[in-house]
């Protein structure tokens, strides 16, 4: 393929990732505009990223490793409290106490974390480095919890998708849901890491794909957060120990927390994308008054 051409495939994942971050702009402006379709849409990006980037049987694994060990944590945590802490959820369509949703919702919104943590540290690929297979997982599991930083106080406390039953400090929700979120992202990464430096592509051996895709629409998933600072509702909230929450904090915080988490987040993995693609430069010519004190 000449320079300038673009595949099939990429032209469809442009229209799929444009057509997923305008939907994120439109459902932020109007609220549950879109609903299943971007939910869908959403979930679908990463599966074709995926297959173009690691092939389709590496995506298998990375859906089975994500469904399989968010669905055993989170019901583990919801019978013991280990390791999210005491909840429950709302609502049906469960796979026994948690919905289906919420693995397809690790699993698509995990793969963008998992991209940006192949940007800001390494790419893991068949051989990789243990440095690399370890730390790209870990990397990759702060971009993750990021989001839930910026959604779980709106989503619990305010919207009741989920009960948080001994209360938290952050408006509402418990420490320890953040830490098992870093806990159960990093064990599927990690896995997956391992898979991959195993089994995975070498480098070269897959078409290219863009790592601006995947940025492009973690930042979209941001908007909502400003978005419900802007319209929410103010009102007084109350958790299941009683105590009484303003939704006019937790959507300013969530805001807040977007802006150094979120947007930081993609911020750098857009300047990283950047530098890459920069032309490298060579060395500044050294003057005479440099050379002494470089000497010296």
């Amino acid at each position: 393929m000449s320079v300038g051409q673009r595949s099939p495939s990429t032209t469809i994942l442009w229209v799929v990732v444009t057509v997923a971050a305008l939907g994120e702009a439109l459902n932020a402006v109007i609220p549950h505009s879109l609903g299943a379709p971007l939910s869908f849409i959403t979930m679908i990006f990463p599966l074709l990223h995926g297959a173009r980037r690691y092939g389709w049987r590496a995506m298998g694994v990375y859906l089975v490793l994500v469904l399989l060990i968010s669905n055993a944590l989170e019901n583990l945590s919801i019978a013991t409290g280990f390791p999210f802490g005491n909840y429950h959820y709302t609502g049906s369509g469960k796979i026994f106490e948690v919905p289906w949703i919420i693995g397809f919702a690790y699993a698509s919104y995990g793969y963008l974390a998992w991209i940006i943590g192949n940007v800001l540290f390494a790419e893991v690929r068949r051989g990789s480095t243990w440095l690399t297979t370890i730390g790209t997982p870990v990397v990759a599991s702060f971009a993750m919890v990021d989001w839930d930083l910026s959604m779980d106080p709106s989503a619990s406390t305010i919207r009741h998708n989920w009960i948080w039953e001994d209360g938290g400090g952050f408006f509402g929700v418990p420490l320890a849901n953040f830490l098992g979120w870093s806990l159960t992202v990093y064990l599927f990464f990690q896995i997956f890491a391992l898979y991959l430096r195993r089994s995975g592509p070498r480098a070269g051996e897959r078409p290219p794909s863009s790592d601006v895709q995947p940025v492009l629409l973690y930042a979209a998933i941001a908007v909502n957060f400003f978005a419900e600072y802007a319209r929410g509702d103010r009102k007084i909230v109350t958790d299941a120990l009683g105590h009484t929450w303003h939704t006019g904090d937790i959507y300013q915080t969530s805001a807040l927390t977007t802006v150094y988490g979120m947007v930081f987040v993609a911020l750098m993995a857009f300047l990283r994308i950047a530098q890459r693609r920069a032309p490298a430069a060579g060395p500044a010519p050294v003057t005479a008054g440099e050379r002494d004190v470089v000497d010296v």
